[in-house]
This record gives C-alpha cells, structure tokens and sequence, in this order.
C-alpha cells in the first residue's frame, strides 16, 4: 500500500477532496491539519466510545473523540495518521465500520477552502427500538422459565426459556462484553457478565438472567434516552427543504434540488414555505420565523437588503432571495456540524470519570476475589455462601450510572441550548458557562445598536425641529462621515421632505455644509462660541444630553443657528432586561469594558443596571482588565466575536453575539448565541448551571446507590436480585434525570 493516499468525499456523484491522508502527511487540508469528522457506525452505547479511541490509540496511535449521540469520530492530528480505509478495517474487526464517503472537515480553519458539494446527512442508527423490544422478549421468556421451576415443570421448560432469554436481553450488551476482552480490558459489560455467570454456576439461573434482563434493560433505556437528546438536534437536519424555486434568465421559475442553489442565484420563497439556504431579500418584504436558528420567539420583518437563512420559515409575503451560501455552507449546516463536533468535546467531569473506571473496574474484581478468598480460606466459611455474596457485591459497586450519568446530562444540556438558539462548544465550555460568577460586555454592538441614532432634536428659538433635521439630510446625504447617516435616518423615519444639497463640502473634524436652495446650511459640532448664541434653556437642555453621553450636531442656516441634534448609540431593546435577568440568577459582578468616552460609556452602564463600567480603554487593556477579573472568579466575555476575539480568548468563557450572521463569530468563541441578541445569555447560564447540578445530583446517586447496597451485599442483607434491581434501578434514574434538562422552560415560554 502506498504512504498515502488521497481521501475524498462523494457527493451528487461528484468528488470533493478533503486533502491527502497518509503517513507523514496532513490529516485535513481543508482546516488547516487540525481534524477531521468521521460518520462511524456500530456504537451502541457510551461505552463504545471508549472502545473507538483506545483502539485507534493503541493501533496507530491517532488520537480520537468518538461520539455515540452524535455516531461521528473526530480524528486529531497528533501524529501522522495512516490512511482511512485502513482504520476502517481495525475497527471493522472490532464491530465498527467508518464511513470515509461521507468525512467533513471540522469548522476550526478560519479561511480554509469552501467545500461547495454538499456532504451527505448522517444516516439515522437504524432499528433503536430493537433492543428493548429484544429486552422486553426476553423478560416474558423469563417470567416462563421462572414459572417453570416454581411450577415443577420439566427442567426443558424450564431452561430453555431461560436460556433463550438470555441470549435476547444480551443483544446489545454481549458484543461490548466480547470486544473488552478481545483487548484484555475489563469493562462494566465484563462484570455484569461475570456475575450473571457466577449466579449461574451456584445454580440461581432465574436471578442470573433477571440480572442481564436488567442490565440490557437499562442500556435499551439508556440508547433510547440518549436517542432522544440526539435526535432534538438531528431535527435542525430536516428542516431545510431538499429542494428551491430557482428564478431564471427568463423569469421563469423551475424546482432544482437545494443542493444545485449556487451562488447569486435568485430563488422564490412562497408564504409559509422554509428557505433552502442562506441569502438577501432581493424583493418583497415578510415576516420571517427564525426561531429554529436564533431562538427568537417572534418572526422579524425582512425587507431588501436583509440577510435570511436556511432553515428559516417565510410569513405570509412571497419574497424573492439572492443566495449568498451554497446549502452545505449555511448557518443551518454549520450549526449542525459545530454541535457534533461539540458532542466530541468531553468535560473535565466526563474525563475525570472515565480515569477513575480505568481503575475502578480492576478495582471491583479485585474485592470481588478477596470477598470470596479471605471468608473461605482464612475462616472457614462456606464457598457457596461467600460467592454468592460475592456476586451481589460484584453486582451493587459496577460503575454503570457513574458511566453514564455525567455524559447524559452534558449532551442533554447540549442540546437544549442549540434549541434555544445557543452553541455551546463541548462539555468543557458548558460546565464553565455554569460555573460563571462574573460577566463582561464589550459595549458598541453588544450591549448597543452599534448604529448611531438621533435621539432628539433641540429646536433654536422660533425654528421648526422638522425643518431644521430636513436641512441637515438634505447636506448630510452628499457625505460620509459616520454620523451622516443617522441624520438621513432620521429625517426618512419622520417622512420628511429632503431636498437635493449642492456644493457640499466635507471639512474635516468640523462636519459638512453645502447649499439648499439659496441657503448656505452647515452642520457640525456645537462648538463654545454656538453655545454662546443660544437661550439659557436651550443650552442647558443641551448640556444635559451631552452629560448623558450624546454627540451633539448643530445645525445652522446662514449665521443663524436652528437646531441641536443629539446622536448616539442606544442600548438594545433587551438589554436592561438581560441584565436584569442576570442579577436574578446571582451574577452581581457584571461589567462593561469599552474604548468609548467615560461619560457615554457611564451613561449607557447607569441605564442598563451594569455594576461596573471600564471607559477609555485601549485594547491591550481590555485584556488587562479580563485578566484581573478572571484572576478573582470564573468570568465570561460577551463580545461580537470578531474584533473582541483577544478579550473572548482570554476569559474563561468566551460568548460572541450575532452567529447567525458572521461566520467568524461561530469559529471564535466558546458560545455563540446565534441571534443578534444576548437575550438568550441567562438561559445558557441557566441550562448550563442545571447541567453542571443533574451532573453532581447523578454522581451522587451513583456512588449513594453503590455505598449502601455493596456492604450490605457484603454482609449477607442484600440478594442478588436487590442488587441487581437497585444498581439498574440507578441507572435508569440518573438518565431520568438528565432528560430534565431536555424539558428546561426558558424565560420567553415560561412567561407565555
């Protein structure tokens, strides 16, 4: 075979490379040799993780993050990594099977080449209700085997139902069981098998079955659980349509598959119909239900110009869309790609765990000897009573809920939040977003419009405010400078008349004047000596606005001074209320870092309820003040995600604004709210911090479960059969449990 060889994707019947694979060569091109995500098929269980990453470990040494919600590995390029098929075929060996066809490169590179082919969506793990209904076969199987013995019937009725059950509950378990000893490992699957084997060797066949009846149960329940969180997000992949109106040359329209939309083409959106991929209205104007992307509860009027994503659902208006990103490179798509690719991130509580089974497997078997040993070889008891406690022990301290009760809640919590229109990268950045105590905002764009407004207009003597603001369009509209726009904004939101200006002059750090009809009009700075020429209450309504933060603009005909317009940026409508919503949830430590003047920044900080406001700051001390604040507790940085990137690198958490619409954002941060708001921030924080508590509760009930049953095994007050009730019973609870997330009220629904 030869060193390398060139892996590509097939797609509509076309290739797509994905960069060259091989020894010593790069792993993913396409983002920048950081990774790459493989569909994988055959896990079952969280369990067969595991078994992916430490197979491909300690084969090739590839490190991997396999994923079972989300059936993808993730290959990391740490090491020369040896071709795809040859993986496939280590792991075929185990029961796995890659499918390199449909590999994707991760969203890490920032400017990496466009993949334009779309990648195939992930086929649904087939037959999910197949185990349990295998399970619950085997149940009644052993309620007639169980009948059989009490009832006195021959031992064939009573075995062979017996053993028919247990080959049918140990569907789904039994090749687990059969792969950890292929790699002389021992797993909760080799325990439980052993003890279903001990109980049978001392002639308690019913309660050895109960026992993988119980177990296989409990992993049915556990797949269909987590089947359940998987699937809240595999929904976002049915919900762009397949196909679009495309609008030729002609005007005509024609049904093309989504996946032939290119760039610049102009599609037909009808009422109520969902877009097939990211664009600009073009013409028409509608309502537009963003929820599955943004979260947003209430549709947003879209007019020319306006961007509008794939997946998004048109109001009751047929509009006409410029497209702007092929259907495998929209906001949906990516969206998906980055939550299964989050799935792959492990937090420091599921790491932690999995160290501790390494050892705590060994562990169990070890005490299980010394229960047997010590009784019978050193007092004199009896073998057959001390290895049927033995098997009890062995039952109780098996680690399942330990297993599965810190992942189940990581990706129920991340699941939940991309429902609501938040991305949170992995359970680290979960559990961190849950453990915030001290939140920063950059201002403009974050916390702000980030568009300057006029927000009032401070007539002059006997001057017309409509007049004078009409005057300043009319010369505003023939410059640049940033505050023009916002007066013609103005003068159009009050329908004012604007006249056509000429010989307008720009002059620099002064403003603009030019001529409207015969009147020579400036506008510009409202200077000491205008201040000067103007009646003690119109100046001091003046001053007043410039202490609250407003750029003032005067505007003046001839010599005569007409009117003051105050301009600045406003707070965002949700703001104050996000801030409100904060403190309530006990984060009383919440800033604004800004390089804004002191006076606007205090102004925007006093009418939104911040509790610390940093004004005049060069960027490197942003970054000073992220670092003393995170110095002190765990801190979050809520910022747009491009140029707050350093401040969003440098906190604990980084949060960028406005997903939905900078792709950049989505690669930057470690939580992106997809919206161009920070009205979901609490509810992150909150489904983050139920996580973090379902995590602990899980634990908890875990390690509660195995303290009090595994002495009392022990010591003779716990059978077989109770140890085996209550270790699955635990299971089935800290899934439960997990699944209270997936159910989370956010603030919007709970008012409603």
């Amino acid at each position: 075979m030869s060193d390398s060889v060139s892996t590509t994707t097939r797609t509509a019947g076309r290739s797509v490379s994905l960069g060259v694979f091989g020894r010593g060569a790069e792993l993913c091109e396409a983002c920048a040799g950081r990774c790459l995500i493989v569909p994988l098929e055959g896990m079952n269980s969280r369990r067969c993780e595991r078994t992916v990453e430490r197979v491909l470990l300690n084969r090739h040494g590839v490190a991997a993050r396999a994923s079972y919600p989300a059936g993808v590995v993730r290959l990391e390029r740490t090491t020369p990594i040896p071709p795809l098929d040859v993986l496939d075929r280590t792991l075929r060996r185990r029961g796995f099977q890659l499918r390199a066809d449909e590999a994707y490169p991760c969203e890490h590179g920032v400017g990496a080449p466009e993949i334009t082919e779309p990648r195939r969506k992930h086929r649904r793990l087939s037959g999910e209700a197949l185990p349990l209904a295998c399970v619950l076969a085997g149940g009644v199987l052993l309620t007639l085997g169980f009948a059989a013995h009490v009832l006195d019937w021959p031992a064939w009725a009573r075995f062979v139902p017996l053993a028919l059950a247990a080959v049918l509950t140990s569907v789904q378990t039994f090749p687990g069981a059969l792969r950890a000893l292929g790699r002389f490992a021992l797993d909760v699957d080799v325990l439980m098998f052993v003890a279903a084997a001990g109980a049978s060797a001392l002639g308690q066949y019913e309660e050895g079955v109960f026992l993988l009846f119980l177990f296989g149960l409990g992993t049915a329940g556990e797949h269909l659980a987590l089947g359940r969180a998987r699937h809240a997000i595999e929904a976002l992949k049915g919900v762009a349509p397949e196909t679009a109106r495309r609008i030729d040359a002609n005007g005509d329209e024609e049904v093309v598959p989504a996946d032939a939309v290119r760039i610049d083409d102009l599609l037909a959106v009808l009422p109520f119909e969902r877009l097939p991929t990211d664009g600009v209205v073009e013409s028409g104007s509608a309502a537009i239900d963003q929820s599955v992307i943004t979260g947003e509860s209430v549709p947003v009027e879209k007019g020319e110009g306006d961007p509008v994503f794939a997946g998004t659902i048109n109001g009751d208006a047929r509009i006409v869309v410029r497209v702007t990103r092929p259907a495998s490179e929209s906001t949906l798509s990516r969206l998906i790609r980055m939550v299964e690719l989050a799935e792959t991130e492990k937090s420091p509580a599921q790491i932690l765990t999995e160290r501790i089974e390494r050892w705590y497997v060994p562990g169990v078997l070890g005490a299980t000897v010394v229960v047997i040993a010590l009784p019978t070889l050193f007092l004199g008891a009896e073998f057959g009573v001390w290895f049927y406690r033995s098997m009890a022990f062995l039952t109780a301290a098996s680690p399942c809920a330990i297993a599965i009760g810190g992942p189940a809640a990581v990706l129920c919590g991340i699941a939940r939040t991309a429902r609501i229109g938040v991305l949170v990268k992995g359970g680290g950045p979960l559990e961190t977003l849950g453990r915030v105590r001290a939140v920063c905002f950059d201002k403009t764009g974050t916390l702000t419009e980030g568009t300057p407004r006029v927000v009032e207009v401070v007539p002059i003597g006997d001057a017309d405010a409509d007049a004078a603001l009409a005057l300043a369009a009319a010369v505003e509209a023939e410059t640049t400078h940033p505050l023009a726009t916002a007066v013609v904004e103005a003068a159009e939101r009050r329908g004012l008349e604007v006249r056509d200006a000429r010989n307008v002059r720009q002059i620099t750090g002064h403003g603009a004047q030019g001529l409207v009809g015969d009147d020579e009009v400036a506008v510009g700075r409202f200077t000491d000596e205008l201040a000067e020429r103007v009646a003690p209450d119109e100046r001091g309504r003046a001053e007043s606005l410039a202490r609250d933060g407003r750029t003032l603009v005067c505007v003046t005909r001839g010599d005569e001074p007409l009117a003051v317009l105050a301009i600045a940026d406003e707070p965002r409508a949700e703001a104050k209320r996000t801030i409100e919503r904060l403190h309530a949830l006990g984060l009383n430590r919440i800033s604004m870092l800004t390089g804004d003047r002191a006076a606007v920044a205090e102004s925007i900080g006093t009418r939104l309820g911040i509790d610390r406001v940093y004004a005049d700051l060069l960027p490197e001390q942003k970054l000073e003040s992220i670092a003393a604040l995170s110095r002190e507790h765990v801190t979050a940085m809520v910022g747009d995600g491009v140029n707050d990137a350093p401040a969003l690198a440098r906190a604990h958490v980084g949060i960028a604004v406005g997903g939905a619409g900078a792709h950049v954002a989505m690669e930057t941060a470690d939580v992106v709210l997809m919206g161009q708001t920070i009205e979901r921030l609490p509810d992150a924080i909150a489904v983050s911090r139920l996580a973090r508590h379902i995590t602990i509760q899980n634990l908890v009930i875990a390690l509660g479960v195995i303290g009090v049953v595994a002495p009392l095994a022990i010591a003779g007050h716990a059978s077989l059969g109770v140890a085996v009730l209550l270790h699955e019973g635990s299971t089935v609870v800290v899934v439960l449990n997990a699944l209270r997330i997936l159910r989370y009220r956010t603030a919007a629904r709970a008012a409603a």
